[in-house]
């Protein structure tokens, strides 16, 4: 058994039951909203960042792939740096 197949089986360590099948965590892949449904925020924030503007755009459903994808997009349409992740897009700047 694999490490990966150990940390999605969820909490049992050891069954002495030789018939016990192990129950597995299932991984939510959160389907794409289409754009019109898609409720994002944009927000101007300084906090932890040394006083420096940063643009969030928050509330985003779907696949990191996709955050990924769009932040890129964004990136590229505003000519910034930033970054995705934790369901946030984060552009340096204002």
């Amino acid at each position: 058994m694999g490490k990966k197949d150990k940390n999605k089986r969820s909490g049992i360590v050891f069954s002495t039951d030789p018939d016990y099948e192990y129950a597995y965590q299932q991984d939510d892949d959160a389907a794409t909203l289409p754009p019109q449904q898609q409720k994002l925020r944009v927000l101007i924030d300084r906090k932890q960042r040394k006083g420096k503007e940063v643009t969030l755009v928050t509330g985003f459903v779907g696949s990191d792939d996709d955050l990924k994808e769009l932040a890129k997009a964004l990136k590229n349409k505003c000519g910034v740096g930033g970054s995705a992740k934790d369901g946030e897009i984060i552009l340096q700047g204002d």
